[in-house]
């Protein structure tokens, strides 16, 4: 069984995790152009947002995901989802759905209207994940320039501006 454990970004476990994850954007990105920015750890610390380990049977952190508050949207208070990786041997489990499902608990607790984040279409099972989890296709609201594609899920019933959104489903020839 998979467990949840909060731990801060500069924590040994979570920067080794994030250490694999940059690297392995930055050897897959289209054009080898990926913009490698290690998060700010007040970023992550409650209520500001959180940063969680997937941690495996034997106790070793084989996964990280977290959220940090960011500007309000046009429903009101608004986290993004950042750094959601899992080592590829742990894939296909369920464990970046149980990930996904812990920050989106985290910020329902703090009265979250809205979890947004950002992706690039080459991240196919990501783009699935977030799919399946109920986002949809919304308009950008950054500029990162390692995405190419953004989503958004409303956490409560009254969040405007969902009626017609694209669904997060692509085909594999759309890239994602």
């Amino acid at each position: 069984m998979v467990s949840l454990r909060p731990a801060p970004v500069d924590d040994p476990a979570a920067h080794e995790l994030l250490e694999e994850y940059f690297g392995m954007r930055a050897e897959s990105f289209p054009g080898q152009a990926y913009r490698t920015v290690f998060p700010d750890p007040a970023a992550f610390t409650p209520d500001a947002g959180v940063f969680l380990l997937v941690v495996d049977d034997d106790g070793r952190a084989v996964g990280c995901g977290g959220i940090r508050r960011i500007a309000d949207g046009p429903a009101g208070r608004r986290y993004e989802v950042k750094h959601l990786y899992l080592r590829p041997e742990t894939r296909g489990r369920g464990w970046g759905r149980a990930l996904l499902a812990g920050l989106e608990d985290a910020a329902r607790q703090w009265d979250a209207a809205e979890l947004v984040l950002d992706t690039h279409h080459s991240l196919e099972a990501a783009g699935r994940l977030y799919a399946a989890s109920g986002f949809v296709g919304i308009e950008p609201y950054n500029d990162n320039t390692n995405a190419t594609r953004w989503y958004g899920k409303p956490l409560r019933g009254d969040a405007p501006g969902r009626e017609g959104a694209e669904p997060a489903r692509r085909t594999a020839d759309q890239g994602l």
